[in-house]
């Protein structure tokens, strides 16, 4: 039989193909063998021609469900392959069937998990990593569990928030066309045949929607390239800076996506630092989740600093994408050496702040939407009422 694979060789490059082997593990003895690193093997054929995605809600579930077994005595292989046969999703059963196999071979389960970094990230492995030293699995997995559980209401509050806005934009963007392209031309005629004088308001509006309806394949060539030049634009080192940029300086939205990201940082940092992960593998991972550009780069300095000598408080002196307040709290818990429990107050803190600049960006943003809905709107309207009028006046 064949099997796919997807894995990294000693050099770091990806690779993607298929093995013949007759069981799983005589191809991934194989794979190991040749030099890779396994990061997915799955029979041909196994599964449906659309695997079925793995969401964060079943890690979730997951890691919960195997807190709760492992603190109760049961062991690991078993508590796995406990979950993984009650388990629906055949792409989640395949992934804990493999993991199950791993820790009964004697592979560490961090290192197993390691070998899916699609479902397992850099903070859920070196957690536990870190329980496996201290023999708390059981209480480090719930841990990770209220972690997980943290980060993925943040980001649904986050979404919720956007929700609107987008909704009034696109919104706005279709009546605005349909107004141009389908209302607008039903009294152009009307004007010709009248001889009237057209505003220069009405004059413009008929410019765009003749551009419109004659040229829609460029409109559409343009937004195409537009949504492909943001996604390959994502994957760059310049566009993601542009775009990172931009999503922490916008009025109104900014100062939001800044709370969060800090949110979501030291929400990290705290829960590595209080569960045994070294400082600077601690700091390394709270870069990494900050999902923006700017606070990597700055995380990044802070631990170049801190393996020279400094202390974190210090390296963040001056930067103006953390608040001073922070710092000068850090720097209280590096003095009496509370710093975990410095770190996790001061999460739970933001967890607030990001709660109330949620609010704060909604009730800003909702008059906003509405005040340039209307004055798109009304601003057309009155481009089709001006000549109108000018008609009725020289008719009296």
């Amino acid at each position: 039989m064949s099997f796919t694979y997807k894995a990294r060789d000693p050099l770091g490059n990806s690779h993607e193909g298929s093995v013949d082997a007759t069981t799983r593990d005589e191809a991934m003895s194989r794979l190991k063998r040749d030099g890779f690193q396994v990061l997915d093997l799955q029979e041909e054929g196994s599964g449906s021609l659309l695997p079925r995605k793995v969401r964060k809600q079943d890690i979730i579930y997951v890691t919960s469900q195997l807190a709760v077994m492992v603190d109760t005595g049961i062991t690991l292989s078993s508590a796995i392959n406990s979950i993984a046969e009650q388990q629906e999703n055949p792409t989640l059963r395949r992934v804990l069937d493999d993991l199950k196999q791993r820790v009964e071979q004697g592979d560490d389960f961090s290192s197993s998990l390691a070998q899916y970094p699609k479902y397992f990230d850099k903070t859920y492995v070196a957690l536990v990593r870190a329980s496996e030293q201290t023999g708390t699995l059981g209480e480090m997995l719930e841990t990770i569990s209220l972690y997980l559980r943290s980060q993925l209401e943040l980001r649904q509050r986050v979404k919720a928030a956007m929700a609107y806005p987008a909704v009034m934009l696109v919104l706005a963007v279709a009546v605005t066309i349909f107004l141009l392209t389908y209302v607008l031309p039903k009294f152009e005629p009307l004007f010709t045949r009248k001889g009237a004088k057209l505003p220069k308001p009405t004059i413009v509006m008929m410019t765009v929607s003749d551009a419109l309806i004659d040229y829609w394949y460029f409109w559409l060539a343009g937004i195409a390239a537009a949504v492909g030049l943001y996604f390959w634009g994502r994957r760059t080192e310049p566009g993601r800076k542009i775009l990172d940029w931009i999503k922490i300086n916008l009025p109104i939205v900014g100062p939001m996506m800044r709370k969060v990201i800090i949110s979501r940082s030291i929400r990290t940092l705290g829960t590595m630092v209080a569960s045994g992960v070294s400082v600077l593998d601690a700091i390394r991972l709270a870069g990494e989740v900050s999902g923006n550009y700017f606070y990597e780069q700055s995380w990044q300095k802070v631990l170049d600093q801190i393996t020279e000598g400094s202390r974190i408080a210090d390296s963040l002196q001056g930067n103006e994408l953390f608040p001073r307040t922070l710092i000068q709290m850090i720097g209280a818990g590096e003095e009496t050496g509370k710093l975990d429990q410095v770190l996790q107050k001061v999460s739970s803190y933001y967890d607030k702040e990001v709660e109330s600049a949620i609010k704060a960006a909604t009730s800003m943003i909702e008059p906003v939407m509405i005040t340039g809905m209307g004055v798109v709107v009304g601003g057309i309207a009155m481009g089709l009422l001006l000549p109108i009028f000018s008609l009725s006046r020289g008719g009296g």
